[in-house]
């Protein structure tokens, strides 16, 4: 075999064999991404609440950061524990399209104990949605104050209560 041909041959392989590497990696990452965006999802769809405001509705979750995976949690800097939750609230118009606004909260126990929460914006291609994380005792009653501005309308107050558990995992 001719040595040039030989080293372009290896040269090829060698860079085929990268190219399939970084495909690799990069489908790992959408692919832990969609897991993460799934689970959320799948928990959604369990547990998900709605209300309306104004003309908006308000897509909200609670969901204890133990159901994560380790890796998905380091990801998106969720800390994982019996007594975490995290927050996943997304606002979406009339037509359905998702909507920022400044979020912002609290949440209060049945002793008048009030802990302000702290949201986080995260856009994903068109998604946008808003996450806070919350630490409670086992068996916790929390009612939550989250005032919701979409710029240009006068913001809303979303009111909810929800009863706060410890997972086993």
């Amino acid at each position: 075999m001719n040595p040039l041909a030989c080293i372009f041959q290896s040269t090829f392989a060698l860079s085929s064999r990268l190219w399939q590497i970084a495909s690799a990696r990069r489908w790992l990452s959408c692919r832990m991404a969609a897991s993460f965006l799934l689970l959320l999802a799948g928990l959604s769809a369990q547990a998900e609440q709605m209300q309306k405001l104004g003309e908006y509705e308000v897509h909200y979750v609670v969901v204890p950061t133990s159901f994560f995976n380790p890796a998905i949690a380091d990801r998106y800097d969720i800390v994982r524990g019996k007594d975490r939750a995290l927050m996943n609230l997304s606002i979406l118009n009339a037509d359905q399209v998702p909507v920022t606004a400044q979020v912002e909260g609290t949440m209060t126990n049945l002793l008048g104990q009030q802990q302000q929460l702290e949201f986080t914006e995260v856009r994903e291609g068109s998604a946008v949605y808003y996450l806070a994380p919350i630490k409670h005792t086992d068996r916790e009653t929390l009612r939550f104050s989250i005032r919701i501005a979409v710029p240009g309308d006068t913001p809303h107050e979303l009111k909810f209560q929800q009863q706060m558990y410890w997972d086993g995992r």
